[in-house]
């Protein structure tokens, strides 16, 4: 059995999660990361996706988070998201609508740098629907 760790992950809106885990699977700016106790430190963007936790007290819970980072330590890891749901709560008529938004801000980009950033958010965005939708 993996050793538990203390992990929140927090919204501008609330607390989501503040318990005890034994892992933890974020979508880092460079890639997928499983989170475990004594965890090397180290802060991380995290890009639009799936938050996995998996808590000592029952079974694995998924969350969406769109953009944010997370501090991990050795002796816990807390995800400030700029948004946050369970992925039992997604509303995927919201998501919908975040996907159109950014299709528009790619419309309507002024300059390479804005466009490169919102094509990019809006990939993040068409990969977690297409991801939901498994």
């Amino acid at each position: 059995m993996a050793e538990a760790f203390k992990f929140e992950l927090v919204s501008p809106e609330r607390l989501l999660v503040s318990e005890e885990v034994d892992a933890v699977i974020i979508p880092g700016a460079d890639g997928e990361m499983t989170v475990m106790a004594r965890h090397a430190p180290v802060m991380t963007m995290v890009k639009p996706g799936v938050v996995t936790v998996r808590p000592v007290s029952g079974a694995e819970e998924r969350y969406v988070v769109f953009g944010g980072f997370a501090d991990i330590l050795p002796e816990g890891c807390t995800l400030l998201a700029e948004s946050a749901v369970a992925v039992k709560d997604i509303d995927r008529t919201d998501l919908s609508r975040r996907i159109q938004d950014a299709k528009e801000d790619v419309a309507d980009a002024r300059d390479d740098a804005a466009r490169t950033r919102a094509e990019q958010y809006l990939a993040h965005l068409t990969t977690l629907e297409a991801a939901l939708a498994a």
